[in-house]
């Protein structure tokens, strides 16, 4: 059985790669990191145009309608170049979650927006350093309202809108909210990683519209988080074969007591246990 992927997303796969050599190159990704700019504008409207941020989107919400596949194939190219924009929550989690439960309305408000690179979303679901889980959720939701804290939020900080996950009753429900509109307050939080903005997004009788049936919101979270960590792992995975790329090409060039370093056996043994771990990674992902 053959667990490549297809011409066509090679041919993809060779698109992104020469397209974030050129936009997302280690310079300006670095430029981007040293200074408070939270994501390179100019790289995501790039993606709009090239069809990435519609990639498994129907075509009848204004997306490209390729597939998941796809999507794999663009992850590991993105973590490859560690491209600073807000792809991950905007396609992974906050597209995924209206596609699996928005109503008509909500879909063709949003996901159009979205394809087009005109909307950023972002999910959330943590209120502080904990694992979250149904019972340690505080922010709540009454008579179309939310109040509580949300933090970390990644992308919260520059996201039009958020999927929020909050106790409604007994239960925890999926809720959309307009981040532009009343009641929310937003302040960035640093992180040991610099390539995903974060914030803390606070909610004070925010007006919020139900996502999805009324106490199904674990459900859908799980699924949704079960989804993005495919496509978080592709990312990784481009990020591991890049790194054992410039660890090659400097064992290769870099010279020792007269010869490479890369001919040194220990040197040979950890590039080799390198592209093992990686492959098996992709293999796995």
């Amino acid at each position: 059985m053959n667990f490549d992927f297809s011409p066509d997303q090679k041919a993809l796969r060779d698109q992104a790669r020469k397209f974030l050599s050129e936009q997302a190159s280690s310079t300006r990704v670095r430029r981007i990191l040293d200074t408070e700019t939270p994501y390179d504008a100019e790289l995501w409207r790039g993606m709009a145009e090239m069809g990435w941020t519609g990639t498994a989107i129907p075509e009848s919400y204004g997306g490209a309608g390729f597939g998941y596949l796809e999507l794999c194939v663009l992850a590991e190219e993105l973590g490859r170049s560690v491209a600073p924009a807000p792809f991950s929550s905007t396609i992974y989690l906050a597209a995924e979650s209206l596609l699996l439960a928005g109503s008509e309305a909500q879909k063709r408000r949003w996901l159009p927006a979205i394809a087009a690179g005109q909307a950023i979303g972002c999910l959330a679901l943590a209120e502080g350093p904990q694992a979250p889980t149904p019972e340690s959720l505080t922010t709540r939701a009454e008579h179309g309202v939310l109040n509580g804290t949300k933090a970390p939020v990644v992308d919260g900080d520059v996201a039009d809108f958020a999927v929020v996950a909050a106790r409604d009753g007994r239960a925890v429900s999926l809720f959309l909210v307009d981040l532009r509109g009343a009641g929310v307050s937003r302040a960035p939080l640093e992180t040991v990683d610099p390539t995903r903005s974060v914030a803390s997004i606070t909610f004070a009788n925010t007006p919020a519209e139900p996502l999805g049936e009324a106490g199904a919101g674990w459900p859908l979270l799980e699924r949704v988080l079960d989804r993005a960590a495919v496509l978080v792992a592709f990312e990784q995975v481009g990020g591991g074969q890049a790194a054992l790329d410039m660890a090659r090409e400097y064992a290769v060039g870099r010279f020792a007591f007269g010869r490479p370093i890369a001919s040194f056996q220990a040197i040979k043994h950890k590039l080799a246990d390198m592209y093992v771990a990686v492959e098996l990674a992709r293999s796995n992902a």
